[in-house]
């Protein structure tokens, strides 16, 4: 199933040969890196502003925020959600708070441009400091578990497997991409 990375005839004559489930996992993988980007770029707008503004300031904004939310529905999940989470934002946690998501925001969008470059030498660290943040988590589910917490270990866990399919087969990003363009453009 390994090709030479780089080359784009190569990865477009060899997507005939492709199964199908190999191909979803290519979807599934360049879904998951263009979530990764995603994520790790609002975790760094969120924890600029966690490092910005004052928790009371937070929380005066969550209040705004959902006040008409909670007015038409009482048991709205993320209105209460959002209220919780600022409520319990204090000097120490919300500086541990922001400079966590900071470095996460940092390493997931780093992660995605090295990807999105064509690095192949990228995938281990990649690998590696997924595999850090996933024991955090994994940690913070076992003291205080929270259906946030819990979807970002799963998604983290997939780009960790997806990604390590991809290093071991010597696969770049644009490998990928290219072989799932043409599958879709064939299909249609």
């Amino acid at each position: 199933m390994a090709h030479p990375t780089g080359d784009g005839s190569a990865a477009l004559a060899h997507a005939a040969s492709i199964p199908l489930r190999a191909r979803i996992m290519d979807l599934v993988f360049l879904v998951g890196v263009f979530l990764k980007g995603l994520d790790g770029l609002v975790e760094l707008i969120g924890g600029t502003v966690l490092l910005v503004l004052p928790p009371q300031q937070l929380l005066h904004t969550a209040h705004a925020i959902t006040a008409k939310e909670l007015a038409e529905d009482p048991d709205d999940l993320l209105a209460n959600l959002l209220l919780h989470g600022a409520a319990h934002l204090h000097g120490q946690s919300a500086t541990f708070l922001s400079l966590y998501m900071l470095l996460h925001g940092v390493v997931k969008l780093a992660i995605v441009v090295a990807l999105v470059v064509g690095s192949r030498r990228v995938y281990p660290w990649a690998i590696a400091a997924l595999l850090l943040f996933l024991g955090y988590q994994i940690y913070e589910i076992v003291v205080a578990p929270s259906p946030f917490i819990i979807a970002l270990t799963v998604l983290d866990a997939a780009i960790v497997v997806l990604t390590w399919r991809e290093w071991r087969n010597h696969r770049t990003l644009r490998d990928s991409l290219r072989s799932t363009q043409a599958w879709v453009l064939r299909k249609h």
